[in-house]
């Protein structure tokens, strides 16, 4: 099996990646996906996060209020970072149950949008950097998704920078042209994960 932490800026096209990877047969291991579950409603996550924001950041049925804690955290650095280190934890230790599970030729693909800001790089066997450049980024925040772009700078300055990043990547995939772009590309790493998940899965010491 191997183990792959995939990463890039928001905007970066890191969902499409990780769609297209799907598609190729990869295990997919989604954070963001994790990291709403740890936190719904009665669950130790959820008590730690009000604990720490208080309780203005609950919907009134409950629920994490995701938009007003984001104008919380993005803002403030220190704040952020409180919240990670409540959410990490819980995101680390059900993505590596979800992991054990899957087959010894496998490719588990972990999509992990703060994977350079948490210093995760040395969990994986492989780090895969989506990388476009903070123009690319900005006009897809503005012109696709429709974010303000006073939010948009404040969310892609609170990540890690692009330099960052790719100083931790062992494969980048560029994204900063046209969707149709980057098919092959995605394809080509495909090709290099699954030729390294087989050597893997040979090693006497594989799944020991």
């Amino acid at each position: 099996m191997l183990s792959v932490g995939l990463t890039g800026g928001i905007g970066a096209g890191k969902s499409e990646v990780s769609r297209l990877l799907v598609s190729y047969g990869a295990v997919l291991i989604d954070a963001d996906k994790i990291a709403r579950e740890v936190v719904e409603p009665g669950t130790p996550g959820l008590a730690a996060v009000v604990d720490a924001f208080g309780p203005e950041i609950l919907t009134a049925d409950g629920t994490l209020d995701r938009p007003k804690l984001g104008s919380i955290v993005f803002s403030d650095a220190d704040r952020l970072a409180r919240l990670n280190a409540i959410v990490h934890p819980l995101v680390g230790a059900r993505s590596r149950q979800l992991e054990r599970a899957a087959e010894a030729d496998a490719v588990v693909v972990h999509d992990v949008p703060l994977l350079t800001e948490n210093n995760l790089a040395a969990l994986y066997d492989v780090v895969v950097v989506v990388d476009a450049s903070p123009k690319t980024q900005l006009d897809r925040l503005v012109r696709q998704r429709g974010m303000p772009e006073s939010e948009a700078r404040s969310r892609m300055a609170a990540q890690a920078t692009r330099e960052q990043r790719l100083a931790i990547a062992d494969l980048v995939i560029d994204n900063d042209g046209p969707l149709e772009d980057l098919e092959p590309r995605v394809r080509e790493v495909w090709t290099e994960l699954t030729r390294r998940a087989a050597r893997t899965a040979r090693r006497p010491d594989a799944g020991v």
